[in-house]
Formats: C-alpha cells, sequence, structure tokens
C-alpha cells in the first residue's frame, strides 16, 4: 500500500523540482544549485524506477528498503553537488530569504556578498542612479581641480584595485614602492583586480605577490576613487586583517616592512592617507573622493559612515 502511494505521488514530486529547477533560471549566479535540482530529480527517478519494478513484477515490497539504501548512499557520495543548499549565510549566519535559499550558489546574504565582492556591489548600485539611457561617455573630469566639479554617480573609473592593511600587535606592514604607479612611495600591498577574480581573490594574490605572505579574514573597510589630471582615473578597494601565513620577503615589487602604526611616516606616502587612514584605524568607514597631478593631491573629500561627517 506505500508504494502504491509513493508511486501515485511521484510525479508531483518531480514536478515540484522541476518548477523549483526554473524559478533557479531567473536568479544569476546559480549554475551550481541548478544542477542540484537535476541531481535531487535524477535520485529520485532512480527510487521511482525500483518501485515500480517491484510493484510490476510483484516483488517483496522490503526491496524498497534496499533502494531507498542505495539512493542514499548516491545521496551522501554526491552531496557536495546535490545538497549545495544552505538556510543561513554562510558568513554571518542570517537566514537567508527563499531566493538566497534556492539560488545563489556561495550561500550569502546580500550584506555579505556586497562586502566580498565590492567591485560588483558599486556596479549595481552605479546602474540604479543612472537613467536608462546611457550617459555619454568623455574625458573632462581630467579637467576638473575640485571634486565637486564630478559627477561621481556617473563617473567611471579606468582601473580598479585593492589595498591591504595587515597588522600585528600595535605594528603594521607596508611596503617601498619599487615600480608602477607610485614608485619611491610607501604604501600598504595592493595591485589591480584582473577581470576573472572577485576584490578579494586579487587582494589576497597582490598581497602575496608583493610580500609572499597570504592573508586571510580580510574586511572592507573603505573606498577610495582617484581622478588624475593625466587622464587616469581608479577605484581602490581598502582591507583589513590580521590574519597571515609565511615568511616576508622582499619582491621585485615591493620591500615590506613592518611599522609601528603610531609611526606610519604618512609624509613619504600619497598626500590622501593622511584624511583617511587615521580614521579607519579608529574603525570608520569611509570613502574618498580625490584629484591628483601626479603625485601632488589638487582636492579631496571624504565620507566617513560611522557619523557622516565630511572632511
Amino acid at each position: 500500500m506505500i508504494l502504491q502511494t509513493i508511486e501515485q505521488y511521484y510525479t508531483w514530486a518531480l514536478i515540484a523540482i522541476l518548477l523549483l529547477n526554473f524559478a533557479q533560471r531567473k536568479i544569476p549566479g546559480t549554475t551550481k544549485k541548478r544542477f542540484a535540482t537535476i541531481y535531487l530529480a535524477s535520485l529520485l527517478l532512480l527510487f521511482e524506477v525500483g518501485v515500480v519494478t517491484i510493484l510490476a513484477r510483484d516483488l517483496n515490497h522490503n526491496w524498497a528498503w534496499l533502494v531507498l539504501a542505495v539512493c542514499i548512499v548516491l545521496l551522501y557520495v554526491f552531496r557536495d553537488k546535490a545538497l549545495p543548499f544552505r538556510l543561513h549565510c554562510a558568513s554571518c549566519n542570517k537566514r537567508l530569504d527563499f531566493n538566497h535559499v534556492i539560488g545563489h550558489d556561495d550561500n550569502l546574504c546580500q550584506s555579505c556578498y556586497n562586502e566580498a565582492h565590492p567591485e560588483q556591489a558599486a556596479k549595481e548600485e552605479e546602474k540604479k542612479a543612472k537613467t536608462l539611457e546611457e550617459p555619454v561617455v568623455d574625458d573632462t573630469d581630467k579637467d576638473a581641480k575640485s571634486v565637486d566639479q564630478i559627477d561621481w554617480d556617473l563617473w567611471e573609473p579606468k582601473e580598479v584595485c585593492v589595498i591591504t592593511y595587515l597588522f600585528k600587535d600595535d605594528q603594521v606592514l607596508l611596503i617601498d614602492k619599487k615600480t608602477g604607479l607610485g614608485r619611491g612611495l610607501v604604501n600598504a600591498p595592493g595591485g589591480h583586480i584582473e577581470k576573472t577574480e572577485t576584490a578579494l581573490e586579487a587582494a589576497k594574490r597582490e598581497f602575496k605577490e608583493e610580500t609572499h605572505l597570504e592573508v586571510d579574514n580580510l574586511k572592507l573597510v573603505g573606498k577610495l576613487n582617484f581622478q588624475f589630471r593625466d587622464g587616469l582615473s581608479e577605484r581602490g578597494y581598502v582591507y583589513f586583517t590580521d590574519t597571515y601565513l609565511g615568511e616576508m620577503q622582499e619582491t621585485e615589487e615591493a620591500r615590506p616592512f613592518w611599522c609601528p602604526v603610531s609611526e606610519i611616516p604618512y609624509d613619504k606616502m600619497w598626500e590622501d592617507d593622511i584624511h583617511w587612514l587615521p580614521s579607519a584605524l579608529e574603525g570608520k568607514k569611509f570613502e574618498g573622493f580625490f584629484i591628483f597631478d601626479g603625485q601632488t593631491m589638487v582636492d579631496k573629500s571624504v565620507v566617513f559612515e560611522e557619523d557622516d561627517g565630511q572632511e
């Protein structure tokens, strides 16, 4: 009797899984979970074939337990592919809404996703701010002498980079920049985000390339927007961390060194650093807007999230 009931309602269960799969197609970044519903449907189909065979050949119904055991074993073996779903955020443990449970392979809530992928979050914000008509792209921002002359909502950086500050006790790891933009200045390890990686991945890669250290548990603390008078425009995401592995080594790009936080050499760094780094060290999140002529700062504006103050 039980097997007849299972066989009767099997079709409805399969339809429910297929409808779930169709719903997943509307959610971006859901390839892994879409394949998971196919795996689950395949296991359900396997169990149904076993039940139908038992009923058709009038076999002992206890054989259904063996079929069920086989399906459970297969589900366990392929659990990473068949069960990628989570009810809570993998980062902050916040309960996920329905779309994030059935979609979004990273199992992150929207706020944690934005922190892990700030470049994507920024793009979404810019899309919302823009009208349906695409704005005309020009290069007039390079002639601006004041940050107020630039429409930062429509401003598009030509390059996107990351900067990571590593702390140990009361010290911070800095580098003497030996090549590229900022050569000759003191900075924190960092570099450009490649097209195939996230900001977090770029921060970890660049840090290792410049210091041979592997960092983890990075926290996004701010965003920098630079417009240079020569036409270069750059956005930078700033991370803090106190977790690392390895032995520090000098590289072709940089000479890393530990420096007491109280003795950070702002006079040897980019001129903007002193206007946001001290506040960031106090726990304030920020966004900065700067105009530079070479290594000389022309104008600035820094907004701090904690108290909405502006410098």
